[in-house]
């Protein structure tokens, strides 16, 4: 079929609804794509001068349905890799661009062009993307973020859009006159704040549909679309003409990690980035705290109560109650929790985004140690992130910690089924590890041990230890406000987390305020429930 759609590509002029020059702001034209024995030829109507591209060295990308991009090698410089000449080029129709596609191949087949795959084709053999991720995930996936109704609730996230907003416009500095790649571009936002801070071009890199959506909305802003060329596929894959001085991005997930979209922003670096630029964000921070909230885990524990009927319609269910029972406490909780409810300081670990290699995001590996503030149980341990956009002008940062203002991400907790009991001073030792499977989250494995304390605790050893296995990818959203717990009066209203303080390798973060003591009537009602477990 494709040898057939291009077969008369000899005689053959294929009708362009516009040609635009990547290296210059003119607006773009009409004009007409032909073939001659030696090269391709664009004949924009304006200027009147025809651009040459020789199909042996040139590469002709297919940006999408009716899109497409001619750039040929060859700088004043000679280095490989790099272009002296681009042009994007829109035809009329889909069946258009898949003839002019075709030609191209014939053309090639014909003059027996070696070495290159064919242009305008994506690699055929299993991209790095499709050997670590299940296709019925990656489907769903690029489903999901292909809808408006889900861009819309990232960009209702105020904190999330007006930092990032804040953060390229404080410093266009790093952006003016850069050439820029927005890994996962969505609906296209982040490329418009980069062309608004005097970007010289912007390439929108997204695999979802939504990059017909970015298109449409990059189209709508003329002095801005001009330098922005939308590249429908997964970073994996596609070619770009050039290499960026800024890679921009918003590839977290819950924890930070989840969707597994940060090892695309590490191959987006690897692949486009020059060894001088910048990432924003640069640095990201996985914060860890352990926390008491006998309402929450109450509230899990009694889902499970429904499998202790003896009689339901003449059945009896609680064979099944434990492994409903555990079930329950395999999902992590994402919501908004009151600060008071953490036991000890936090401590994080730090993810260096322009630093660590791809691998190093398939398995994280946490060593946990707290010193308990307060005597209480433990039920297990509060999760949120922070990432840095260290401009050369200002340093900002992006936290979801709790007490800030709440964002689309929210934090989450990890809950033990069996908590622990600590006194304060007590030491609080642990692990988080996490490990990354194929439906693009991530397996949790957390132990949580109190040691022993007082006079003679060097002698001593572990107490107690709780352990839980949670999938990252299926978390219970608990989109509930937080509690509002009645402050002691010697207790003063704190930032949890310095966000501004961007020495990322020290860990004196503030101590956050701690929840009163609970009462004995909770923990024996928790201890009761346990009992008929």
């Amino acid at each position: 079929m494709a040898d057939s759609l291009g077969q008369n590509w000899k005689n053959r002029d294929f009708t362009l609804s516009s040609v635009s020059d990547l290296s210059s702001s003119d607006v773009s034209s009409p004009g007409i794509a032909r073939f001659t024995s030696d090269a391709l030829q664009i004949h924009p109507e304006s200027p009147q001068i025809p651009l040459n591209f020789d199909l042996r060295t040139a590469q002709i990308l297919k940006l999408g349905p009716v899109q497409s991009l001619c750039i040929t090698e060859g700088s004043d410089d000679g280095k490989s890799g790099s272009y002296s000449t681009g042009v994007n080029i829109q035809f009329k129709n889909e069946e258009d661009c898949a003839a002019f596609h075709s030609a191209v191949q014939q053309w090639i087949k014909e003059n027996n062009v070696q070495g290159n795959l064919p242009n305008g084709t994506l690699t055929t053999s299993k991209s790095k993307f499709d050997e670590k991720i299940e296709p019925s995930s990656a489907k769903m996936y690029f489903h999901y973020y292909g809808q408006l109704l889900h861009q819309q609730n990232m960009l209702q996230d105020y904190v999330r859009t007006g930092t990032y907003y804040a953060a390229v416009i404080e410093n266009r500095a790093d952006f003016t006159g850069r050439v820029v790649v927005d890994v996962g571009a969505g609906s296209g936002i982040l490329s418009l704040f980069a062309a608004q801070a005097g970007a010289k071009h912007v390439y929108a890199v997204e695999a979802s549909e939504m990059a017909e959506y970015a298109r449409k909305l990059i189209a709508g802003n003329p002095k801005l679309a001009q330098r922005i060329t939308v590249i429908k596929g997964r970073v994996e894959d596609v070619e770009l003409p050039e290499k960026a001085d800024i890679l921009i991005s918003e590839p977290m997930g819950t924890l930070l990690v989840n969707e597994r979209m940060l090892e695309s922003y590490v191959i987006a670096r690897d692949r486009f980035l020059t060894p001088t630029g910048k990432m924003f964000p640069g640095v990201g921070r996985i914060h860890m705290a352990p926390f008491t909230d006998e309402y929450l885990f109450i509230e899990i524990a009694n889902k499970a109560l429904f499998w202790q009927q003896q009689n339901y319609y003449g059945v009896d269910l609680t064979p099944l109650h434990g492994t409903a029972f555990q079930g329950y406490f395999s999902q992590p909780v994402v919501d908004a929790f009151d600060p008071r409810l953490l036991i000890a300081p936090p401590m994080f670990h730090v993810l260096d985004f322009g630093k660590m290699k791809e691998e190093e995001l398939y398995e994280i590996d946490i060593p946990l140690k707290f010193i308990a503030s307060v005597g209480t149980r433990v039920h297990g341990l509060a999760c949120w992130f922070d990432v840095l956009f260290n401009g050369s002008t200002v340093q900002r940062w992006l936290t979801t910690a709790p007490g800030s203002p709440t964002t689309h991400w929210y934090q989450l907790r990890c809950v033990l089924s069996q908590p622990i009991y600590v006194m304060a001073g007590q030491e609080i030792t642990g692990r988080l590890h996490l490990i990354a499977h194929n439906a693009q989250s991530y397996t949790i494995y957390l132990t949580l041990s109190a040691k022993m304390w007082g006079p003679g605790a060097e002698q001593g050893g572990i107490l107690q230890t709780s352990s839980c296995k949670l999938d990252l990818k299926e978390p219970y959203y608990r989109m509930s406000q937080p509690q509002a717990y009645p402050l002691a009066q010697d207790q003063q209203t704190q930032p949890l987390v310095q966000t501004q303080d961007i020495h990322i390798q020290s860990q004196e973060l503030e101590e956050p305020e701690i929840m009163q003591q609970l009462s004995p009537n909770s923990c024996a009602q928790i201890d009761s429930l346990m009992q008929k477990i």
